[in-house]
């Protein structure tokens, strides 16, 4: 079944000449001809932004779940199966269920053309009509006005994540065009949260939505302090909680949790029974793969972390540097990213490069133009041909320490050779 699955999920790639195509008028007739299913999902949360989605989202997830509640998701990309995508019931969605949904909404589409997420998107919203959870957490997949996911007309809440440069070939050159591209989802909102921003975005949403009620800004609503090795502080209304430190890696993890106990403390003040104690323990236990991740490996410590912008680099360095580490980073990156900037950021926290092209992805970087990337930047780097000779090197090398980074799809498809 999981072979058919992969079958039909390739033929449905072929639908459409580009991956990318924003618009949502195909996506709206497809899902008028299946009923209109967007039009009764679960109470729903709605997440855009270019870093932090997926951890907030896994988050309020965790929150949800242990505070009792069911609990659907919609998350992309996937690390190594296209079931991560589509959660009901706080599980993975079965094979047979997915394959069920994908070949129904293939059939009434009739081969016209439209992108792979458009056409999946219909899939899950078909799945989660049918779920009858409490809540459902949408993270988009690029944008947020044109986003597939953001043809819903009613949401609980809308939370915008911290906003950088990334997809500035469909966004939009400018921070400002950025911004505005993601800000399309908060319509219809029962309130929005807004996750800590780089002046010129905060400036920005702040003008924006100076007359929209129940926005929360991180900052001014909300925020945190004193982060300490087990704990911080955590603020929401001028009222302080203790709160556990999540086991994810990195301190920007933490102002992703704040966004989460904002959201927990709104909800608790619109009669949702939420406990405290429950909430503490779902931000310390929050298990999100392949971000700062750390794994063992022939008696080696792999960091795995799928970063591929500027701010994804800093954050990544900033760990390095607290961590007091200089791994041989093993890089995979696609070639639509700023690979310079990227590796200019991270260069004085590795020791050299293994250059690799991220497997079956044909708008990759080759190994030979990230050797070229390197040498420009005085960077010493060696090429790695497929996966299995890249491990290889790993074994074989004096060194301890490895990261693997550049690209979400690369630690997809490696992640599962450290962990079997």
């Amino acid at each position: 079944m999981e072979t058919k699955t992969k079958k039909l999920l390739n033929e449905l790639l072929q639908l459409h000449p580009k991956y990318i195509d924003l618009s949502l008028d195909r996506l709206k007739e497809l899902l008028h001809k299946l009923g209109n299913p967007q039009f009764y999902l679960p109470k729903t949360i709605h997440i855009a932004g270019t870093n932090g989605k997926g951890s907030v989202l896994s988050f309020i997830k965790n929150i949800l779940v242990l505070n009792g509640f069911s609990c659907d998701a919609y998350i992309s990309p996937h690390l190594t199966k296209f079931n991560e995508r589509i959660v009901l019931d706080n599980k993975h969605v079965s094979t047979k269920k997915l394959l069920d949904s994908l070949e129904f909404v293939k059939k009434v589409n009739n081969n016209n053309p439209i992108t792979f997420f458009e056409i999946t998107t219909a899939a899950a919203f078909m799945l989660f009509n049918k779920s009858n959870s409490d809540f459902l957490i949408l993270e988009t997949g690029l944008g947020g006005r044109l986003d597939a996911t953001n043809i819903i007309p009613k949401k609980l809440c809308s939370i915008i994540t911290p906003i950088s440069y990334d997809h500035e070939e469909y966004l939009g050159k400018t921070l400002k065009k950025i911004t505005k591209e993601k800000l399309g989802i908060i319509k219809n909102s029962d309130f929005v949260l807004i996750g800590n921003q780089k002046n010129e975005v905060k400036q920005y949403i702040t003008n924006k939505l100076l007359k929209t009620k129940n926005v929360y800004f991180y900052g001014k609503n909300f925020r945190v302090n004193k982060i300490k090795k087990n704990n911080f502080e955590f603020y929401f209304s001028g009222k302080k909680s203790v709160v556990y430190r999540p086991n994810l890696n990195g301190s920007h993890q933490v102002e992703n949790a704040s966004i989460a106990l904002a959201f927990s403390e709104i909800i608790k003040k619109n009669n949702f029974q939420i406990n405290f104690r429950q909430v503490n323990i779902a931000i310390k236990n929050t298990y999100w793969p392949g971000r700062l991740e750390i794994l063992s490996y022939q008696n080696k410590k792999i960091i795995l972390d799928g970063s591929h912008n500027v701010d994804g680099a800093k954050k990544l360095r900033d760990f390095l540097k607290f961590k007091n580490l200089k791994p041989i980073v093993l890089f995979g990156m696609l070639n639509n990213k700023k690979i310079d900037n990227f590796l200019k950021i991270i260069k004085k926290q590795l020791t050299n490069v293994i250059a690799i092209k991220i497997p079956n992805e044909k708008n990759a970087f080759t190994t030979n133009e990230i050797k070229e990337k390197c040498n420009s930047l005085s960077i010493n780097c060696i090429k790695a041909k497929n996966i299995n000779e890249a491990l290889k090197m790993i074994r074989e090398s004096n060194q301890n320490v490895f990261m693997i980074t550049g690209s979400l799809y690369l630690i997809g498809k490696i992640r599962n050779r450290f962990i079997n």
